[in-house]
C-alpha cells in the first residue's frame, strides 16, 4: 500500500471485486440488476461498498457472474454488529456527506449520550445483564464518531417536541442529553430545528426518517419501526421522503427558537419539572 493511502474496508474490497467481475462478464449495472432482481442504483451501492447484498442476492450474483458461490461465501465474513434491519443504514451513515434526520419520540442514535442509550436498552431488554447493556451502549455510541470531524458530514436534526418532553433515564440523564444536542447546535456541528406541539399534524408525524446523500452515489432514505426498518433507494420513494422532510421543516421553529426551547426543556428536567 502506498504511503498516505486510506485503507479500504472489507466491504469496499467486496464491492470492488464485484465491479471487476461484472465488467469482466461484460454486464452493465442495469443488466446485473435484472439478474439479481434489484435496481441498478442498488448494484452501484454494492460496488461502492456502501451496502451489502442479502444472502439470496449474493447467490443470484454468483449465478449471473458464474463465480461459483464466491460472493455468497465472502458475504458470511462481513456480518454486521447491528440488527439486520439497520445494518445497511449504519454502513451508509458512515459514508454520507449529508444526513437529514427526523426523530419522532427519541433522540437520534448518533446523538445519544451513554446514559440515555443505556436507559433505552434497559427498557428494551427487561432480562438484560450488565455486560449485554455495556456492549449495546458501546455499539450505539460509536456512531457518534461521524461528528468528530469539524464539517463532514453536514447534519440536520429535526425533532418533534415529544423528544424533549419524554423523560428517558431520569431528570439528570435527560438534562444532560438535551444539553449535548443544544451544544452541538451552538457550535455549528449540526443544524437543529424543533416541531412544536402547537403545529399539530405535520408531514412526518407517522415515522422517523433519515435522508442520506453521498458524494458519488444516489441518495437514500431510511424509516424504522419496531424490530423493522426500510432502506429505500428507489428514486420516487426517496424524492417523496425528501419532500415530506421539507414540508415538516417548513413548519418547524427557527434554529434560535429551537435552541431556546431545547435549553429550556433541559433546565426543566434538571430541576425535576415536567
Amino acid at each position: 500500500m502506498s504511503e498516505g493511502r486510506t485503507p479500504r474496508t472489507p466491504r469496499a474490497k467486496y464491492g470492488e471485486e464485484l465491479r471487476l467481475r461484472r465488467v469482466a462478464a461484460q454486464l452493465t449495472q442495469e443488466e446485473l440488476g435484472d439478474h439479481v432482481v434489484c435496481s441498478p442504483t442498488l448494484i452501484s451501492h454494492f460496488e461502492a461498498g456502501r451496502r451489502l447484498p442479502k444472502p439470496d442476492d449474493a447467490q443470484r450474483i454468483d449465478r449471473a457472474l458464474g463465480t461459483d458461490g464466491f460472493f455468497a461465501r465472502w458475504l458470511e465474513d462481513l456480518e454486521s454488529k447491528y440488527a439486520d434491519h439497520f445494518a445497511a443504514a449504519a454502513e451508509l451513515e458512515q459514508q454520507a456527506t449529508l444526513i437529514q434526520q427526523f426523530a419522532l419520540s427519541l433522540v437520534p442514535g448518533v446523538l445519544q449520550t451513554d446514559e440515555y442509550a443505556r436507559a433505552l436498552f434497559r427498557a428494551y431488554s427487561p432480562n438484560h445483564t450488565p455486560e449485554e447493556l455495556d456492549g449495546a451502549v458501546v455499539i450505539r455510541t460509536k456512531r457518534r464518531r461521524i461528528l468528530d470531524g469539524p464539517t463532514q458530514p453536514v447534519v440536520w436534526t429535526l425533532l418533534d417536541e415529544a423528544v424533549l418532553r419524554r423523560r428517558i433515564g431520569g431528570s439528570h440523564v435527560m438534562a444532560e442529553q438535551l444539553s449535548r444536542v443544544a451544544g452541538l447546535a451552538e457550535t455549528g456541528r449540526l443544524r437543529l430545528h424543533v416541531l412544536p406541539f402547537g403545529v399539530g399534524a405535520h408531514a412526518l408525524l407517522e415515522s422517523l426518517l433519515t435522508l442520506m446523500s453521498f458524494e458519488d452515489s444516489a441518495p437514500v432514505a431510511y424509516v424504522e419501526g419496531f424490530l423493522s426498518g426500510n432502506l429505500m433507494d428507489d428514486p420516487a420513494l426517496v424524492s417523496a421522503s425528501q419532500t415530506a422532510y421539507a414540508l415538516a421543516l417548513s413548519d418547524a421553529l427557527s434554529q434560535q427558537e429551537s435552541l431556546t426551547l431545547v435549553r429550556a426543556a433541559a433546565e426543566e428536567h434538571a430541576h425535576g419539572h415536567r
